[in-house]
């Protein structure tokens, strides 16, 4: 679909400039530089610019257009873009800012620009942006200082001066580009339309993005999904702590952050996320041009202890195995190592060895079929190669299958093999532990790309008596439900006890009768969130007469503490005994959608904060990801002695509660806290509820 975009055979420079140091200037002297199509100059008040002809308009230009480029003041750019539509021009991408980033004029004109664009099936990058380049047709339709040098990266880039800093990165280590798209305000396409059309690019290795919102939640997680099967997709986002984030008054509100639904959605749909910018320039490099492991055995080969067992320590730090080299190994690496090397991982070859023993023991672990994968680190000794070494780790990278992450330590002695590790395109890792990230990702995506993802189980509901509850929560003004909330959970089979909401104390004590002693009373007000702060919880009554005081007690200490709250009773429910405690929650994120949360139940959750969070709907993969997520899972297996808890239902639980409010995007906020669970084979009981409405 955007095949043009990248690779078109003419390109149009509308807003093209005499003047040197213009943008429209420099965005065509990018185009002459390397592109072997036509180029159209596009300026009403010249007739030549760098010796080609220029057009008072595109229609102007005799035959077709690919690609236009614009470059002009924003208020001239929707007659632009309708001269573009009439010439057949499909691909626009519009570098002129002045829209919405400056207020709500600029809006008015980029929508302008976008109704005509829609209208005529013209697709638009911009507008405020760098622009699009692609080293494989030599077409720099941006006006960033050069080209890049070619490989097989493709990066979106929602800031334009990162997108330099990045190209600048690629100049500095020839790391090569194969696309690069700045689509600043994302009038039009995105960063969905760019993973989907470059998931078939044969020139694309590795996606690449640096993003500050994402346009469509759930259609991003599907295409995400489907793309990262084909090819990783490293992300990079900003305002993961932003002071404006809605800071929510339910327990999974308060506890979602930011964050957290970005966080989520990556994790299920397959996408690698960089915390930092070096991290994100250390994945680009060993994506581009490493190996994806078979698993997850690494062997460290030093010259030095220190920098080994640093090594070792991150390696074991991010989850992955020190590989067990083989009998066979260590014996051959005998035959021709120094008697004090270490012949175990990590491999020490000692500080005087030349290039041709970081050879050896380099070939001889790549062998094992125990190492999936190997750091060779090496620091500036009297003796060090660091060309030498270099070219070794170059030598062997072409004759296997297998990763070799180089981590030259050091600074000015090391550098000259750096500068060889560069005319062989490898990253340099001059920290072991740089080194170890990088190797856990290249794992982890290995499972990424094997992964099967499941269908959500769908179950047998009742949706009328939802739709009822919460029209009628609508008619009578309410937007937070409390206890009221427990008939919601019952539609879609969550199970509750027994339960009533009464209004007096006889009806109160002639309810606990029918229902069997203990029972728990807890009052019933819409302005009342902590019920057991204002006094508004009642444990283990067992007689006629602690209902009758509890009753009378909590009218008056609720009063008191709340005055003016509008209590509409209290529920008598069934005591539960026994269970474990946890809580399931739903926060509906504006770019995801529901987002669910699980963790430890009662009062402690907010001070553990031991949860976790999807994105729904769940599949079972994604259920069971959050209940072994927590660090306190071990207690839901059953320790010293005590039976497992009942995962399967508790999974069937999550499971409903996402049906739920997938089925209903009325449901704003859904807090189910303490959900009890039982031993396994018998089940979970939701005890408590607050529900929050559009």
């Amino acid at each position: 679909m955007l095949e043009k975009m990248f690779y078109p055979a003419s390109v149009a420079v509308i807003g093209a400039s005499q003047e040197k140091g213009k943008v429209g200037r420099d965005v065509l002297n990018n185009l002459i530089e390397e592109f072997k199509g036509a180029i159209y100059p596009i300026n009403p008040k010249a007739t030549e610019i760098e010796g080609i002809k220029c057009y008072k308009s595109v229609l102007d230009v005799p035959g077709s257009i690919d690609l236009a480029v614009i470059v002009i003041p924003a208020r001239f750019v929707a007659q632009a873009v309708k001269e573009c539509g009439e010439k057949g021009i499909k691909n626009v991408i519009i570098i002129s800012a002045g829209f919405k980033e400056v207020g709500v004029e600029g809006a008015r004109l980029e929508n302008e620009v976008k109704e005509v664009a829609k209208s005529y099936g013209i697709r638009i990058v911009g507008p405020n942006c760098l622009g699009v380049l692609n080293t494989y047709s030599g077409c720099n339709a941006s006006f960033a200082k050069k080209m890049p040098p070619r490989g097989h990266m493709s990066i979106i880039s929602q800031s334009g001066a990162l997108g330099t800093a990045i190209l600048d990165w690629s100049e500095k280590t020839d790391i090569g580009f194969a696309n690069f798209v700045s689509f600043g305000n994302k009038a039009d396409l995105n960063e969905i339309d760019f993973m989907q059309a470059w998931k078939d690019d044969k020139e694309t290795n590795i996606i690449l993005a640096y993003l500050e919102s994402i346009t469509d939640g759930q259609r991003f997680i599907n295409v995400a999904r489907e793309v990262s099967r084909e090819k990783p997709i490293v992300i990079i986002k900003s305002g993961r702590t932003s002071a404006g984030a809605r800071a929510a008054s339910s327990h999974t509100g308060s506890l979602a952050g930011a964050d957290a639904a970005y966080d989520s959605a990556f994790a299920q749909c397959g996408v690698i996320r960089a915390e930092t910018m070096d991290e994100f320039f250390d994945l680009a490099g060993g994506f581009s041009n490493q190996p994806i492991p078979k698993g997850d055995r690494v062997c460290i080969v030093t010259n030095a202890g220190g920098p080994g067992i640093i090594a070792t320590d991150a390696c074991e730090r991010y989850g992955l195995k020190i590989a067990t080299l083989s009998t066979e190994t260590v014996d051959k690496l005998k035959t021709t190592l120094p008697p004090a090397a270490n012949f175990y991982n990590p491999v020490d070859v000692l500080g005087d060895a030349p290039a041709r023993l970081y050879e050896f023991a380099l070939n001889t672990v790549l062998a094992d079929d125990g190492v999936d994968g190997v750091i060779v680190v090496a620091t500036p000794q009297s003796m060090t190669d660091p060309v030498g070494i270099a070219e070794v780790i170059a030598k062997a990278k072409k004759t296997t299958d297998k990763p070799i992450l180089p981590c030259f330590v050091g600074g000015v002695v090391m550098d000259e093999g750096v500068k060889v590790l560069r005319k062989y395109k490898l990253l340099n890792y001059n920290a072991p532990e740089r080194a170890a990230y990088t190797m856990r990702m290249l794992t982890k995506y290995n499972s990424i790309r094997n992964r099967v993802f499941e269908k959500p189980r769908q179950f047998e509901v009742d949706k009328d008596t939802v739709r009822k509850v919460i029209d009628d929560a609508r008619k009578a003004g309410i937007s937070v439900l409390g206890l009221e909330a427990l008939p919601v959970l019952e539609a879609y089979g969550i199970p509750t006890l027994k339960y009533r909401i009464v209004d007096s104390a006889d009806k109160a004590v002639a309810t606990a009768k029918e229902f069997g002693y203990p029972v728990v009373m807890k009052i019933v007000s819409p302005q009342i969130v902590h019920k057991s702060d204002v006094g508004g919880v009642r444990v283990g009554l067992d007689s006629d007469e602690a209902v009758l005081n509890a009753y009378n007690k909590m009218m008056r200490d609720v009063k008191v503490a709340v005055p003016h709250c509008q209590i509409s009773g209290v529920l008598i429910q069934q005591m539960a005994v026994g269970g474990k405690e946890v809580i399931l929650g739903v926060n509906r994120d504006p770019q995801f959608g529901p987002l669910i949360m699980f963790g430890l139940g009662g009062i402690y959750v907010e001070v553990l904060k031991d949860v976790q969070f999807r994105v729904a709907p769940l599949s079972e993969h994604d259920a069971l990801g959050m209940i072994y997520g927590i660090k306190a899972h071990q207690l839901l297996e059953g320790v010293r002695g005590e039976k497992p808890a009942d995962i399967e239902k508790l999974v069937e639980f999550l499971q409903r509660l996402s049906q739920l409010v997938t089925d209903f995007p009325e449901i704003l906020e859904l807090d189910i806290n303490p959900v009890k669970v039982y031993e396994k084979g018998t089940g979970c009981l939701a005890l408590d509820a607050r529900m929050t409405i559009s």
